[in-house]
């Protein structure tokens, strides 16, 4: 299943009356990777007055105003993860306050406009779940698997060519299935493929993370 998220870790920095903000950004595939993620900014910058975050990790939603007025800070953080239609993304905003008051909107606009900001940076992606096959077969049988691959839409990563040739590829998980059952019939089960992980890319089956 297609659904949008950011492609790399990127940052961005705004003043306001100030305040600096600065938004890290990231791509996760877990909320255990999304909590990483918030504590590594965390201890980043440990001296900020605030580290405010949202994060969305499969069905799991999480935001937080660290310290700020409710609402001022994790809830826009969100919405903008909501608005953007992300998925699969954690955006942590920290605040070094400039001895100006911002007042509850002030809040919610920079904290907002910090969120896009790193957004921008990181980048929007379609990602798709794909899987990389590891694959062992003899020499005469490559002709016909290399015609399989490319029937399924599969990317080639590596090829070994020792006393049997081992061929590393990636498509779409949708695919996979019918991918090994092509080659188990086209081998009379001698063809030995093997599983090796599964991860998000773009559409280009190139990986989405950096």
């Amino acid at each position: 299943m297609a659904y949008i998220t950011v492609q790399r870790h990127g940052q961005a920095e705004i003043i306001i009356k100030k305040s600096r903000f600065i938004a890290n950004v990231a791509p996760v595939t877990s909320e255990a990777e999304a909590w990483g993620f918030i504590e590594k900014i965390r201890a980043e910058h440990s001296e900020a007055t605030h580290n405010c975050f949202a994060f969305k990790a499969g069905s799991i939603q999480r935001m937080s105003d660290d310290g700020e007025p409710s609402g001022t800070a994790g809830r826009p953080i969100f919405d903008v993860l909501d608005k953007q239609g992300l998925s699969d993304a954690v955006i942590v905003v920290t605040r070094y306050f400039g001895g100006i008051l911002l007042g509850a909107g002030g809040l919610v606009r920079a904290y907002s406009q910090a969120a896009v900001a790193g957004v921008e940076a990181a980048g929007v992606a379609q990602a798709v779940t794909a899987v990389e096959l590891s694959m062992e077969l003899d020499y005469n049988q490559v002709g016909k698997v290399q015609y399989l691959l490319a029937q399924r839409g599969a990317l080639t990563l590596d090829s070994q060519f020792g006393q049997s040739v081992t061929i590393v590829c990636r498509l779409l998980a949708s695919a996979a299935g019918a991918l090994e059952s092509d080659l188990a019939e086209a081998s009379s089960g001698r063809i030995q493929v093997q599983r090796l992980r599964e991860l998000q890319v773009g559409a280009d089956l190139q990986p989405i993370h950096s």
